[in-house]
């Protein structure tokens, strides 16, 4: 999972990497109330690369040139990504700008420092100029030093440097991180260090492990964008005629990280649903991704072959615990297809029926009907007292865990 720039440098901000004052916009009306004296830059929160260049970073000196930009910032597309979130930042005017990066080599299975002593968009000279120190035994801060070295600092950089590097390995370390960057590092005339700009991305496996950054990632009620109940959910392409797993994510970062790690143990992709974002990437509540999820489990159940379907939830307490509730919601054991009154129950092309009664004369939605061999279900879920809506799913083949690996193992192996 990648952060936005304004999430990672919260982190940044935790561990002691000097930030400069900034504040999250979810709408240009917040500029109004701008604590933060003018100039500023104004920067799309997208995780889409060249949003500089785009137009998604721009430089405002008042209030009514800043509305305009934002406006214009949040209908711009990056990469066929809107922006949810912009970060309003004082300006800063280095007089040398840096990159620093961390990153785990999976090929040589171990962390290496990247750095460059030419930071920014020019990615040509930045990369003419990347050095790089693996860390082949404990990390001490002689790596980082070395790095600084190799990048030609001299004076008082070499240890105000050094000191960002050591920082940014103990983040890296401490929340299984895949990748930690900071382009640019600016170095202001005072000879102090500023990091400018962010990225992190938080290794899929270990999110589980770090509450505070999913947290972070997972929105609150005042930054959600409801979505329209019928919103249907995503549906990724390049899915496999004969595929024999489906998957349910709720965001097309972890849709495509759980993709990817099910395909390289040689499984085939039959359907892959988002649900939890609307077609333009904005967030919905809880409760509209309950009402997809019921309608992504109607379409990936209903996918001719399908062996096991693999649910990936990631998010708060609440979210957990409202995807479960749908999930057992939508799971019963077989009862009569009438209820008192002559109402019917749907059918659901697993075999199994819905607790919710349907009005008089309505059709279920899939049109395959029930199929012998219930699906493979493997949950993942993390946080939350899931305990209830596993116990009324005690009949079904249903697999719970909070850990991806074993998830995917899951999978992997078939059903329950």
């Amino acid at each position: 999972m990648e952060l936005l720039e304004y999430q990672a440098k919260a982190l940044f901000d935790e561990i002691g990497i000097p930030i400069l004052p900034s504040v999250s916009i979810k709408n240009p009306r917040d500029l109004k109330q701008l604590q933060i004296p003018y100039p500023v830059v104004l920067k799309s929160q997208v995780r889409a690369g060249g949003r500089g260049r785009a137009g998604g970073v721009r430089f405002v000196d008042n209030t009514i040139d800043a509305i305009a930009a934002a406006q214009a910032i949040f209908n711009l597309s990056i990469m066929g990504e809107y922006p949810q979130v912009l970060l309003a930042e004082a300006r800063y005017n280095a007089e040398q700008e840096f990159f620093l990066a961390i990153v785990l080599d999976y090929q040589l299975r171990l962390p290496v420092l990247l750095g460059s002593a030419q930071g920014g968009i020019n990615v040509e000279a930045l990369l003419e100029q990347m050095q790089m120190v693996v860390v082949e035994n404990e990390f001490s801060p002689f790596y980082a030093r070395h790095l600084t070295k190799k990048m030609g600092l001299t004076g008082k950089l070499i240890h105000s440097v050094s000191t960002i590097i050591e920082k940014m390995y103990y983040l890296f370390r401490e929340k299984d991180l895949d990748i930690v960057e900071i382009n640019p590092l600016g170095v202001g005339t005072d000879g102090k260090v500023m990091a400018l700009d962010g990225k992190i991305s938080v290794n899929d496996y270990a999110l589980g492990r770090h509450g505070d950054i999913l947290k972070l990632t997972t929105p609150t009620r005042s930054d959600l964008r409801s979505a329209p109940v019928s919103s249907p959910p995503l549906s990724l392409n390049g899915v496999e005629k004969n595929g024999e797993v489906g998957i349910i994510a709720n965001s097309t970062e972890i849709a495509l990280a759980t993709w990817d790690l099910i395909t390289r143990e040689k499984k085939k992709i039959s359907c892959c649903l988002v649900v939890g974002e609307t077609p333009s990437g904005r967030l919905v509540s809880p409760t509209f991704l309950a009402q997809q999820l019921e309608v992504a489990l109607e379409e990936a159940l209903a996918v001719e072959g399908l062996q096991v379907l693999l649910i990936n939830i990631l998010g708060n307490a609440a979210t957990t615990e409202t995807v479960a509730e749908a999930i057992a919601d939508y799971f019963q054991p077989p009862v009569e297809s009438t209820v008192p009154g002559g109402e019917e129950r749907m059918e659901r092309p697993t075999g199994y029926l819905s607790r919710k009664e349907r009005k008089p004369g309505s059709q279920a939605k899939s049109s395959k009907g029930p199929i012998a061999k219930p699906v493979g279900l493997v949950i993942r879920l993390v946080g939350g007292n899931i305990d209830p809506m596993k116990e009324r799913l005690a009949s079904t083949p249903v697999y719970w865990t909070e850990n991806l690996e074993k998830a995917i193992s899951k999978t992997i192996s078939g059903k329950k």
